[in-house]
């Protein structure tokens, strides 16, 4: 509520930007990064016989929560909007998004934390590129 709430309420006028595609993008990036930090610690908690085999999957986990926080900050910025930074930064969170997804997934079959991870991935990939289409 409080991503609706901040995003309706800013004065300044945003244009031809769909409001309600930026909050469904700014919610899925909150839900996904946390998605991937809790899965990359749940896979360095797995036994250590499974960790060698996980280590893409943390990595990727990481740099998705590291890409998704950092996209959920520039879309929670409007003064001084730049059209081309916001499609570059959606541009790379759906290709990271896809990327985590598709490692998670590897996964997901014997671990729930990663099937919960890549589905998380899929919706924020969905959302980044549902606000790419709206800008044009």
């Amino acid at each position: 509520m409080t991503v609706t709430e901040m995003v309706r309420t800013y004065p300044a006028d945003l244009g031809e930007v769909d409001r309600d595609a930026v909050i469904r993008c700014i919610e899925q990036c909150m839900i996904c990064a946390q998605a991937c930090t809790a899965c990359a610690d749940a896979c360095m908690s797995e036994p250590d016989d499974e960790i060698p085999m996980l280590r893409k999957c943390i990595r990727s986990n990481e740099d998705c929560a590291d890409i998704c926080a950092t996209t959920e900050r520039i879309l929670s910025r409007h003064t001084g909007y730049d059209a081309n930074i916001t499609r570059a930064i959606l541009d790379a969170c759906a290709v990271v998004c896809r990327s985590c997804g598709d490692e998670c997934e590897r996964h997901a079959s014997r671990h729930e934390h990663c099937r919960i991870c890549a589905e998380a991935c899929r919706q924020c990939e969905n959302a980044c590129r549902e606000l790419l289409g709206a800008l044009g």
